[in-house]
């Protein structure tokens, strides 16, 4: 088709295979809708096309996408805002005509529906990285980093240490809105030992959001990216051994920031949350990385 319907935040280009939408920026459009910039959705990627109307005179024309078929909308499981939902158009209410006529013309094209095998609309490309409320998390396409705030990180985290896995050994993602209670990231590994801690901030493989901390436009395309990633090496065999089933700590140079978490385990060890031994074992880990 070639033709473009511009909304308030976002402008739909129909293509012969594919509808390309391009959002506005602005301070009146969604953060996560700016941060995704534009996203190509393939026709067999659709299963429906929907025309209702919104509010305050407007109309909204809405793309409904297979179920797997995108990992943003997969990863979200439901819990975004309506707001927030990158497959709405809203449209001045003088342009249902024009918009229904748009609505047909996808619905004549559409020729799959149900489950999608694999993910047909692309990921948000690393490297990515937000700021949660007890760690830093990094991805660079191959793993995922965590870096623990001495401000916000729980005991638990800081005796594991800093981490790193490898996608490989990932076999998913848990994101939880950090719009609701407890909202956290959480990796789930392909091989472990022993069951998570049911608290995301007990988990050395999550972290946790909270006001500011997490905000969806940075978390929910980090854990999208992060789901594709381990999508795409699904046939690649898991790495079994402790370290990747684990998380590594990352190494780090920085001698003040070594000093500080020398002193933070301190503290922890003087309150009687790290033993003696613990203590001991920690300290000489932390002044190996200098």
């Amino acid at each position: 088709m070639g033709d473009v319907l511009a909304g308030f935040h976002a402008a739909w280009e129909f293509e012969s295979d594919s509808v390309l939408i391009r959002y506005v920026r602005g301070i009146r459009t969604p953060k996560l809708f700016q941060a995704l910039g534009e996203r190509r959705v393939p026709l067999e990627a659709i299963e429906g096309v929907t025309l209702t109307p919104g509010r305050r005179g407007s109309v909204v024309l809405r793309l409904e996408t297979r179920p797997g078929a995108d990992p943003l909308m997969e990863t979200a499981a439901g819990q975004l805002r309506e707001s927030n939902d990158p497959y709405r158009l809203v449209l001045p209410a003088e342009r249902e005509t024009l918009a229904e006529y748009y609505a047909d013309e996808l619905r004549a094209r559409l020729t799959e529906s149900g489950p999608a095998e694999r993910h047909l609309v692309a990921a948000p490309e690393p490297p990515l990285q937000f700021k949660a409320y007890d760690g830093k998390a990094t991805f660079d396409g191959t793993s995922v980093a965590f870096r623990w705030f001495w401000t916000g990180a729980s005991s638990a985290k800081w005796k594991a240490g800093d981490q790193r896995f490898p996608v490989s050994a990932l076999s998913g993602v848990e994101w939880r809105s950090p719009e609701v209670f407890e909202g956290h990231l959480r990796l789930l590994r392909r091989d472990t030992t022993a069951p998570a801690p049911a608290q995301a901030d007990q988990d050395p493989a999550a972290v946790v959001f909270g006001l500011g901390y997490g905000p969806v436009h940075e978390s929910l395309p980090f854990a999208a990216a992060v789901l594709a990633a381990v999508r795409d090496c699904a046939a690649v065999p898991a790495i079994s051994s402790p370290a990747a089933a684990g998380g590594v700590p990352s190494a780090r140079r920085d001698p003040a920031d070594i000093a500080e978490r020398i002193r933070h385990l301190g503290e922890l060890h003087q309150a009687g949350l790290v033993t003696d031994e613990e203590f001991s074992s920690k300290k000489a880990e932390l002044l190996a990385e200098l």
